[in-house]
């Protein structure tokens, strides 16, 4: 009677080890599957818990959608020889009288050295009044003077020089071969051009990304949507800015993963399998694949969507569910868009916090075994 009563005192107190190791906060990457349910609004938490299936694949796959305006697709091009602002004019004028308009007594030609173009484009020709000079090349604004001289003066000839001005520019800067200053020439009026001339890019081009600033106004647009839609190949303007940049959006995964990290996407559109793939998959010592969870917060249309709903307002919490143990579930991994600042975190598998219990309770067994054996002087 005294050895069983020995023996249950010990599986007690085997027990209640366990217990305790179980219950002591073992060493885990972050919350389990049922500490992440137990979350759910379902159960008077503040996120949304739900399972993925085709029709939230749907309601949730936003991709940003890049683009120039009409004011950017609608601009014509320019003449590689266009007036700006700021550019010094020489204009000679030619009168088929002897006492003509501008040319002094007994001269029939007029020289008008250094006539700069002001900040809203327009210069001053005596008789002729205030001309508009910007947006005109020279032969066009040799067109303009004449005709307005022509209503005083029999047949004036004309004749409009740039004396200093370096024309239309643009500045491209970023990930191209060489960044810099280039002027609006006939072969580089476009967009592509522009950046051919600028040495091409040098990041990758599935997620480079164009940015066109023209005054206050700005455009983006993928590298690869300027070959597969040629209308936003976009005639370039005075003044521009280029900036070619990679995409800045990325997910973080955390978990038993391959790896724990923050990643930049590398594609214009990422799936939940290849989040996965990018940083080594599944810990297939560790994770659990009926808890791949990805936390992000929705608009509130996309949330009404998702649930069937039309009442939320704001921002909402959301938890997105992968169950990757069939062939349903890795079809909609495959489709379960990734968006920018997404949190991807598989959980571990139910053994292994056993596992952990078990080897804290060896341990802590071991290091009983030892203080009892000092306290019998190693007997």
């Amino acid at each position: 009677m005294k050895a069983l009563a020995g023996k249950g005192a010990r599986i007690l107190a085997l027990v209640a080890v366990v217990a305790t190791a179980a219950g002591c906060g073992l060493p885990r990457p972050g919350p389990t599957k049922d500490e992440i349910f137990a979350g759910s609004v379902q159960r008077q938490g503040d996120a949304f818990v739900v399972a993925v299936n085709d029709r939230v694949t749907r309601a949730t796959a936003v991709v940003p959608a890049l683009g120039f305006g009409s004011g950017f697709v609608g601009a014509g091009q320019l003449g590689s020889d266009e007036i700006n602002p700021g550019d010094v004019l020489g204009i000679t004028i030619y009168e088929n009288v002897e006492d003509g308009l501008l040319a002094s007594a007994g001269q029939k030609v007029s020289l008008i050295d250094e006539v700069q173009v002001d900040g809203a484009g327009f210069i001053f020709v005596p008789y002729a009044g205030r001309l508009r000079a910007a947006g005109n090349t020279p032969d066009a604004l040799r067109r303009l003077i004449t005709e307005k001289l022509d209503v005083q003066t029999p047949d004036p000839q004309v004749i409009v020089r740039r004396l200093a001005g370096d024309g239309s520019t643009v500045s491209v800067v970023g990930g191209v071969g060489g960044q810099g200053v280039y002027p609006i020439d006939r072969p580089t009026r476009t967009l592509t051009a522009m950046l051919a001339r600028a040495g091409g890019i040098i990041i990758p081009p599935e997620t480079a990304v164009i940015t066109v600033t023209r005054g206050s106004h700005q455009g983006r647009i993928w590298f690869q949507d300027l070959y597969q839609r040629p209308s936003f190949d976009i005639a370039l303007r005075n003044g521009d800015r280029i900036l070619v940049q990679e995409d800045t959006r990325a997910f973080t995964v955390l978990g038993a993963t391959g790896a724990q990290n923050r990643v930049p996407f590398q594609t214009q559109v990422l799936s939940a399998v290849e989040a996965l793939a990018i940083v080594g998959g599944l810990n297939t010592n560790f994770a659990d694949p009926t808890g791949v969870f990805v936390f992000r917060t929705e608009p509130a249309e996309i949330a009404n969507a998702v649930l069937g709903r039309d009442d939320l307002v704001g921002d909402q919490r959301f938890v997105y569910v992968l169950d990757l143990t069939g062939p349903v579930g890795m079809f909609h991994a495959r489709d379960f868009v990734i968006r920018d600042q997404d949190l991807v975190y598989v959980t571990e598998a139910p053994y292994v916090a056993w596992q952990k219990t078990l080897t804290a309770l060896t341990g802590a067994t071991g290091a009983a075994a030892s203080i009892r054996s000092a306290a019998n002087g190693g007997s």
